[in-house]
């Protein structure tokens, strides 16, 4: 590297040599809710600097996943995975997501020659001083001279992306009666459960809102809400104005979200909490079965609530207004500072 020249000069010819695009490859074990946070970063990267993305999936071979991070070589990786071994050109920028990186983004600076700047989102509870920038979640509390706190997490959404799927997803949305109510249902993890009563006492009192303020029902489950839960849900709020997406075709969440007036999200996912804060529309969080301290979601969605973004849901539908939440922008202007002065 010329002496003085930092990283991201390097890369863009800001010291008065041909620019060329940022190269930034994008990292994780390739399921959507650990993958959208590195590619929402990379995104907001590209919308600040010319940058051209790649995806990588990093998968281990069963008998090897659940072996700690530090015993991981390369030979583990299941074959349909990326292989550190076969790259010929390493990327400025590495930004990556999720336990399954982890051997990997610790050791990229070395297999890079110090090329690559490396960002780790989340907190990675492994070697943490191995990576060049943390964006972490503030309600987990990690701390560190690399260390860029959020309020939750980097995700893809953007005004732009929420007109586009508005528009593409018209025909099912635009006919509906306000106020439309887009609720984002979640199902058991760690620190919470979603079990068949306490669902279809959530659904009651989402249909009693709804009905009372003559409005309308956008609805979408995760991967991880339960069969009966969800079965439950339906059954109550099928007859409501509106679209229980059933996870066919293309995902319409963000249209959904764009033709929202209120967003209701279950309080077991920071990223659901903090994509539905981006929309500037108010945030009702719904209540679930905790199975232990709620700790950092607790913290979490008093993070939201200082800003004006979400309050517990009390089965009320009036509206009120903050500034959108617009984390994953400023951790991308932070990752590009900190490219500059490394």
């Amino acid at each position: 590297m010329e002496v003085g020249s930092s990283p991201l000069e390097k890369a863009t010819g800001a010291r008065g040599s041909a620019a060329r695009p940022l190269s930034v490859w994008v990292v994780s074990d390739g399921r959507a809710g650990i993958q959208n946070q590195a590619l929402g970063l990379a995104e907001a990267v590209a919308r600040l600097t010319p940058a051209e993305i790649e995806i990588r999936h990093v998968r281990w071979r069963p008998a090897f996943d659940r072996w700690p991070s530090g015993l991981k070589t390369p030979a583990m990786l299941a074959p349909a995975s990326f292989d550190p071994r076969t790259v010929a050109e390493w990327p400025d920028l590495w930004i990556a997501t999720g336990r399954a990186s982890l051997p990997l983004s610790a050791r990229v600076h070395d297999w890079s020659g110090g090329k690559t700047f490396t960002v780790q989102t989340q907190d990675p509870r492994w070697r943490n001083s191995a990576y060049d920038l943390i964006v972490a979640p503030a309600h987990d509390g990690l701390s560190g001279d690399n260390v860029f706190e959020i309020t939750g997490s980097p995700h893809r959404i953007t005004r732009q992306k929420l007109a586009e799927a508005a528009s593409a997803f018209a025909g099912r949305i635009a006919s509906l009666p306000h106020p439309r109510v887009t609720v984002m249902i979640g199902g058991r993890s760690k620190a919470f459960d979603l079990p068949e009563a306490h669902a279809a006492a959530l659904a009651e009192q989402i249909a009693s809102a709804v009905q009372a303020a003559k409005g309308s029902l956008l609805l979408t489950f995760s991967r991880r809400t339960p069969e009966a839960a969800k079965a439950v849900m339906t059954a109550r709020l099928s007859g409501l104005p509106g679209w229980i997406w059933d996870g066919s075709g293309d995902n319409p969440l963000f249209a959904m979200l764009d033709a929202a007036d209120h967003v209701l999200v279950t309080e077991d996912s920071a990223n659901m909490a903090t994509e539905a804060a981006s929309t500037g529309k108010p945030v009702h969080v719904l209540p679930m079965i905790p199975l232990k301290p709620a700790g950092k979601f607790a913290r979490l969605h008093a993070d939201l609530a200082a800003h004006g973004t979400a309050r517990p849901f009390d089965g009320d539908l009036q509206p009120w207004t903050y500034a959108p939440l617009n984390e994953t922008e400023r951790a991308a202007r932070a990752v590009l500072e900190a490219m500059r002065t490394r």
